[in-house]
Formats: structure tokens, sequence, C-alpha cells
């Protein structure tokens, strides 16, 4: 494996203390504990017949913090699944830790042009799951300006996978708050795509969210969200329809931040 692109992921957050202190600046921090479940997850099938995958019911436990500072951003997350029955892909933990390091930040000048806000050099971890991955990303995002979004981001990225060939990923994330009347909403989400190579087919996930601010209607807004999670999963884990089904899933979501 290149050590570089193991220790970059480390770098782009440790690079914030090559400045003075008071140069680093914290603009955003949140942690939160979210429950997801449904009963249309696909889990895999071992029938080289041709039979594809199983679905199966699942609830998810996941902890997410997010970090925005002037030298860059920070996203982590965990979850566990509490599959039932015995499928393949279940009761598994699986983790992301992806940091971005400002660009504007790093060379003192101004990288934004025309809709672009920031290019970033982006790294990502990601570790556990059924298969115990570990997987590191590089490459680099761009920071949107895109009206009526609280963030809108892109990122392009090469894929060193641990257990299959590597491959290339893009990464669209977005988050959008809308109000009606008393009621206070966000629609958050991300789409990944990555190719396909010799051992595995191109995966494509499209996993919105739309949330309701339950809370707000206590006088606490952003702390308590109660809402639905869609996701489309084309090959998923790189596989075909063999032995997986497309998902095509709609999940029960609680959200509480802290």
């Amino acid at each position: 494996m290149n050590a570089f692109r193991k220790t970059l992921i480390a770098g782009c957050v440790a690079a914030a203390s090559f400045a003075p202190a008071a140069h680093a600046e914290k603009f955003f921090g949140s942690s939160s504990i979210s429950i997801l479940q449904s009963n249309q997850y696909q889990g895999v099938q071992f029938d080289a017949g041709g039979n594809g995958g199983m679905e199966y019911e699942a609830t998810y436990f996941t902890f997410e913090n997010a970090t925005a500072h002037n030298w860059g951003s920070t996203f982590f997350f965990i979850d566990r699944d509490q599959g039932q029955g015995d499928v393949e892909g279940t009761d598994n933990v699986y983790g992301e830790f992806a940091p971005n390091l400002s660009t504007s930040w790093l060379t003192g000048a101004d990288m934004s042009f025309g809709p672009i806000k920031d290019v970033v050099l982006a790294g990502q971890y990601e570790f556990g799951g059924g298969t115990q991955v570990n997987n590191y990303l590089t490459g680099f995002g761009l920071a949107w300006d895109v009206p009526g979004f609280m963030y809108f981001n892109t990122s392009f990225l090469y894929v060193n996978n641990e257990q299959v060939s590597d491959d290339l990923q893009l990464t669209v994330t977005w988050g959008a708050p809308i109000e009606v009347g008393p009621a206070r909403f966000l629609i958050d989400g991300y789409i990944d795509w990555s190719t396909a190579e010799d051992d595995h087919k191109s995966e494509f996930q499209f996993t919105p969210q739309i949330k309701l601010d339950v809370s707000n209607f206590w006088g606490e807004p952003g702390v308590l969200y109660a809402g639905v999670e869609y996701q489309y999963w084309n090959n998923k884990f790189g596989l075909g329809d063999t032995l997986i089904d497309d998902q095509s899933s709609v999940s029960a979501l609680v959200k509480f931040h802290f």
C-alpha cells in the first residue's frame, strides 16, 4: 500500500497545526445519534443460479460528528446494523473518516471562482463492514455556492481498495433547509458513484433524507429530527444481480443532535 495515501488523511487534519494557533478558527461542530429501521434492505444471496439477493429487516444505530474550520472540515461516522436473521452483511460495524483541507487556507490565496467557493484536498478512510475493509481514498473536492443550500460539495477520489481492484469515485453531498409555515425541514444526503474494474461492477448510491425539525416546535431548533431516508443502490458492494438485487429502501429515521 502506498504510504502517502495512508498518511494524507491524517495530514489533512494535522496540517492545521502548522499555522499559529490564533489562525485556526472553528466555525461549526456537531455530533448526532441516529436510528434507522427498514424491512427493505438487500443482503447477499450465495446462489449461482441467479436468484439475486434477499430482502431483510434491520435497525441501524449511527454516530456522526462534523466540524468546519477555516483550514477545512472533518466528517466521521460509525454505525452498527442489527440485522434480522442470518443474513450476510448484517450485524456489522462500519465507519468512515473524511477530512478536507482548504487550498485557500493552505496557500493564503482566494481559490474561489464563479460558483466555486473553495477547492479542497480530500481524503477518506473506510473501515469495518462485513468483510472488514480498510480502504483509503484521496483526491480533491469543490465547495459550491448554490442558492438555497447550506452546503453542496463534490469530491473526485482515487480509491485504494484493500480487497478488490482500485477504482475511482465521485461523491456529491448536499443540505438544504425548507420552511413550510411553522414547520422546518432539512433535506440532505449524498450520491456515490464508483467505476467498474475487472473484479467488480460500477456502484451507484443515491441516499437523500427528509427530516422534520421536531424540537423547533418547543423552541430548540436543530436538536431532534424525525423523517425518512430513501436509498437506491445499484450493484450493491460491486456485485451484480446474480448475488444481490438493487436496493430500493425506505427507512424510518430519528436523529438527535448534541
